[in-house]
């Protein structure tokens, strides 16, 4: 317990012992959803190997002081970048031996800079177009969006079906015009796991000219060893002729810690434009292959610490278990009256939405909470419905069997609790505010009533002395919130959560 007011300021005046300090971070991580364990479907990944999480600890703080932003004077980092790029491209069909030997990549602090770069080195590949566009599906990632929105590109979006999930290929086509720079596909999809139909949307990408991006970050890393076990896996990566570029994610199914990522190109004149490079300044000369100069070593050499650990026979082994798990958890899925799967699953995930009109997606979502599991809800897009996403890793497996009971009761107490009623005038509101409308009071008043920012609850003297928490709580459930969103038309959606995640982020003092 912190006695001294002056200790509890964000920068105490006297350094505090670190036990403390450490103490304090045991009591703010309490609240934050379990890492491990199998019943967090979202955000972490955790393969259960028994001393894969100290070695990549050791490794991380055996570099954590290396600075990446020049390789000569710590070459150990571009050692280990380069086995990490080695390792990804062998995967994903390029290297020595394939169709695509000349592969070389850079490493990343995670899938959103990956396709940061990717856009950027589309975008400037062609200095000619004065007004660049990308095509997407609308189920890409939204980091696209993002990449878009930041280097000032143009995104022309196609549909995807609400059978198949899909875009249709003649649909890209369609949309590739004299200003594309870039199309792109996912391997799977973030939100129902299924893998776009990337030869045929490379094949129409390289007819116009147009670089084509494979986004698998996402699952990128277990397709091939699906494959391996017999899964019916479509070519996606560099097998695929038209394919220029595949971003993955090394601390999703790679299962190294946060955040590394690999971004790959066919080959180095692909890769040129991604570079920063700049010396018409008094300082050292930078030149910078991704976006951030100084990078901590730690990553990078968590990341190699753990492919080297658990080598391919361990991830072949962990897809396997992987695979069983995500059979059983669409097997409960099937086993409900009133879910259906939103796709058969192919790869990592199993989506599933409501059939029954009576049955609240949203409010589930908060009973399964209850019940320990911590699933991602997926608010309603174009023609496709509100769904629940369950990102299944390794750790899950020995949870199968709780879950189908769980799941079964939190939909019986579901129905019993029925639907969220959101007021007439909130719907009302929802259906004719513009974001430009949201003011500060406006948007404190909507806070308060959904539980956002309220009044503190009580807390232990331990609790509440320890710097950083929030004064207000999150609400418990969210349904009434994701209810909000989903009513909300997506820009004024965008605006909600802005305003409403800032609130929550407010300096301690």
């Amino acid at each position: 317990m912190i006695d001294d007011e002056a200790d509890r300021r964000a920068l105490p005046v006297n350094g505090l012992p670190a036990e403390r300090v450490l103490a304090e971070v045991r009591a703010l991580r309490a609240a934050d959803r379990p890492t491990h364990g199998g019943r967090l479907f979202a955000y972490v990944y955790d393969p259960a190997v028994p001393g894969l999480d100290e070695l990549a600890v050791a490794a991380y703080a055996g570099s954590a002081h290396v600075n990446g932003l020049d390789p000569t004077a710590f070459p150990s980092l571009l050692a280990m970048e380069n086995t990490l790029v080695g390792a990804a491209a062998r995967l994903l069909g390029g290297g020595p031996g394939s169709t695509a030997p000349d592969v070389v990549g850079s490493v990343t602090s995670g899938g959103t800079e990956s396709l940061i770069l990717t856009v950027k080195a589309a975008r400037d590949a062609h200095p000619e177009i004065a007004a660049p566009r990308i095509v997407v599906p609308a189920s890409a990632h939204a980091a696209f969006a993002k990449a878009a929105h930041y280097l000032r590109v143009a995104v022309d979006t196609v549909p995807v079906s609400a059978s198949t999930l899909r875009p249709a290929a003649a649909d890209v086509a369609a949309a590739i015009g004299p200003e594309t720079v870039l199309v792109a596909c996912s391997a799977p999809s973030y939100a129902h796991g299924v893998v776009d139909p990337v030869a045929e949307i490379a094949a129409a990408a390289a007819a116009a000219g147009v670089r084509c991006h494979v986004d698998a970050c996402f699952g990128g890393w277990t397709l091939p060893y699906l494959r391996r076990l017999g899964a019916d896996v479509p070519p996606f990566d560099f097998a695929v002729a038209g394919v220029t570029s595949v971003s993955v994610d090394l601390h999703k199914y790679a299962y190294a810690p946060k955040g590394v990522s690999v971004l790959l190109h066919r080959d180095a004149a692909l890769r040129a434009p991604q570079y920063f490079a700049y010396a018409d300044w008094p300082g050292y000369p930078m030149v910078n292959p991704v976006i951030a100069s100084t990078r901590s070593g730690g990553p990078i050499a968590a990341a190699y610490a753990t492919l080297r650990h658990l080598g391919d026979d361990g991830y072949l082994r962990l897809a396997a278990v992987t695979r069983d798990a995500v059979a059983g958890l669409a097997d409960a899925v099937r086993a409900v009256d009133g879910l259906r799967l939103m796709a058969e699953p192919e790869s990592t995930v199993v989506c599933f939405t409501a059939t029954d009109p009576g049955l609240d997606l949203f409010v589930l979502v908060d009973e399964l909470a209850a019940r320990g599991w911590h699933t991602q809800p997926q608010q309603s897009y174009a023609d496709l419905p509100r769904s629940v996403h369950l990102t299944v890793t390794a750790a899950v497996a020995p949870r199968v069997a709780e879950f189908g009971p769980d799941l079964a009761d939190a939909v019986a107490a579901a129905r019993a609790a029925g639907p969220v009623a959101l007021p007439a005038e909130l719907l009302a509101l929802a259906g004719a505010l513009t974001p430009d409308a949201l003011t500060p009071d406006l948007v404190a008043g909507l806070a308060a009533g959904l539980g956002l920012g309220g009044p503190a609850e009580a807390t232990t003297p331990a609790t509440a002395a320890t710097p950083g928490r929030p004064d207000g709580p999150l609400p418990g459930r969210m349904a009434t919130v994701n209810t909000l969103l989903d009513v909300a038309p997506p820009a004024l959606r965008e605006r909600l959560l802005v305003e409403f995640v800032g609130l929550l982020q407010r300096p301690t003092w």
